[in-house]
């Protein structure tokens, strides 16, 4: 009977293992910034200063700012050739190319269609999602021909975050998190238990509740926990496999071991 016991506690240890995420520190870097955008795997760094973006590589910094626009409400820099930068008080969204070029300017209020944007992201080709408070849609919008490729049907409570790569686009909202595809079509659709930020890396979710990280794997619903230290969890970013932590002066790096 002992062995048997001993058999079924090895088993339910092995079982509760794989459901967690284990995070492995890497490194640890003493950094102050105001808001951090992203890492990539080559050492660059996007931040925000004073409503001032800045591109920081390891030869030199370069910059841009449109302060006449007021406050930098947020910035993606998932296609570095094509940076967004959303100014949320002139209903306006701004595309960067690689050397912090402003290459093309979007003023909503100026559109034949007025749309009030509260949250943006990347999308594929010459586009960007938008979620249409006016309407309570998120629209996948084309910023050159001026129009709506695809639109989702309407969205019944707040939004508190928006992530995006080029194929999906996840929609967090008090009550769910949402995917769509490129044509506005619901892909899932998921029960909000308190998460309040997100982020999208090669096609997986990780998601922030409170003072805690989660991944949720792609094709997946399940929803895990990540294992990291004790942490001030300010910001959170993820390239590839590997995890950033920003505390306002460190940003602590792990390996995620996500397979």
């Amino acid at each position: 009977m002992k062995s048997r016991h001993y058999i079924f506690l090895l088993f339910s240890i092995s079982i509760f293992a794989q459901e967690s995420i284990e995070a492995k520190f890497i490194d640890k870097t003493d950094l102050k910034l105001e808001t951090l955008i992203s890492v990539d795997n080559f050492g660059t760094i996007y931040y925000i200063e004073n409503d001032v973006i800045h591109k920081k590589t390891p030869e030199n910094t370069i910059t841009y700012n449109n302060l006449q626009l007021g406050t930098l409400q947020s910035a993606n820099a998932f296609n570095p050739l094509k940076i967004n930068l959303f100014y949320k008080d002139f209903n306006t969204v701004i595309i960067l190319d690689n050397r912090l070029a402003e290459i093309f300017k979007i003023d909503f209020n100026t559109l034949s269609s007025y749309k009030d944007v509260s949250h943006m992201s990347t999308g594929h080709d010459n586009t960007i999602w938008v979620f249409n408070q006016n309407l309570q849609k998120l629209e996948l919008f084309d910023y050159k021909s001026k129009t709506t490729r695809a639109q989702t049907v309407p969205v019944q409570n707040a939004v508190l975050d928006l992530t995006s790569n080029y194929n999906s686009c996840w929609l967090l909202t008090e009550n769910y998190l949402y995917q769509y595809n490129y044509f506005g079509s619901m892909v899932k659709k998921i029960e909000n238990q308190g998460y309040t930020a997100l982020i999208e890396s090669n096609e997986n979710i990780f998601l922030k509740k409170e003072n805690n990280l989660f991944f949720m794997k792609s094709n997946q619903d399940e929803i895990l926990p990540i294992i990291t230290p004790n942490l001030l969890i300010n910001q959170f970013l993820v390239t590839n496999e590997t995890l950033y932590i920003y505390n306002s002066e460190t940003l602590q790096q792990f390996q995620l071991k996500t397979n």
